[in-house]
């Protein structure tokens, strides 16, 4: 997937970014996928502190409250 949804248990912000993915990857017919980022250490470390995290094409487009016209953007 060109797009990877970091997430965790519990976490407010990111139900709302599920919903801002799944809408503009749908409308833009872009397969996502959702990782939990405590079920790897790296990703744990690494983006820990800022999830919600949306990466596409292995770089990070949003974190926290993800817009989606930039998502947008990143997708074109």
């Amino acid at each position: 997937s060109r797009v990877s949804l970091l997430v965790r248990d519990g976490c407010h912000l990111c139900a709302d970014a599920r919903a801002v993915v799944a809408s503009v990857c749908g409308a833009e017919g872009v397969e996502w996928r959702e990782v939990d980022v405590d079920a790897h250490a790296r990703l744990a470390e690494r983006f820990g502190d800022e999830v919600p995290v949306v990466i596409v094409d292995d770089q990070v487009v949003g974190f926290w409250r993800i817009d989606p016209e930039r998502l947008r953007s990143a997708l074109a």
